[in-house]
């Protein structure tokens, strides 16, 4: 398929996960950092948010860190780098390159046509398919390669989550349009 396919593909969120440092001291550096909460009561973890790019930072005193809330692929490594330069200025001894992936890539996309999901529940493999429509108004199928999850509406719409690359997006996608087109 061209890129010219892709056109309604949309990144929702993009979550990446890892190790940064081998301890990192919370109360100090939610105390130093502007825009860094802890609340122990409530959460495990420091929340540091930072604006540009629009990140969400979940560290924990393990030294392991989730990002989360992010956009566009080149946002990961800018807002790393900020949260990187951000606890060092705040004492944390952090690794000289952080061991931080994408673990998961969240996209929208519109089919711009209907689903008849009872049509596709009946044709499709039911081990791949859940669709309780009383429960949820939403089918959901799990391609097996790449591994994705979609979430298929009548709308025409998608979600497509499980990711770890837009490729990987893009093949489930694929995949997914060639099983629909049998039998739409």
């Amino acid at each position: 398929m061209d890129e010219k396919g892709y056109e309604s593909l949309k990144i929702e969120n993009i979550v990446a996960s890892g190790v940064i440092a081998d301890a990192i001291d919370l109360e100090s550096v939610s105390e130093k950092i502007k825009n860094c909460e802890l609340n122990t009561k409530r959460f495990p973890g420091a929340v540091y948010r930072i604006e540009k790019p629009k990140i969400a930072s979940l560290i924990f005193s393990s030294g392991k860190v989730v990002l989360t809330g992010i956009r566009r692929p080149e946002d990961l490594q800018d807002g790393l780098e900020i949260i990187m330069r951000s606890l060092r200025d705040a004492g944390v001894d952090t690794y000289s390159e952080p061991q931080v992936a994408v673990t998961n890539i969240v996209c929208s996309y519109d089919m711009g046509k209907y689903i008849n999901l009872n049509k596709v529940v009946i044709t499709l493999n039911l081990e791949n398919i859940e669709y309780e429509p009383e429960q949820f108004p939403g089918l959901v199928y799990r391609i097996e390669d790449p591994k994705i999850v979609a979430l298929l509406f009548s709308s025409g719409k998608i979600i497509l989550t499980g990711g770890k690359k837009i490729e990987d997006v893009k093949r489930g996608l694929d995949f997914l349009e060639q099983r629909l087109d049998t039998i739409m």
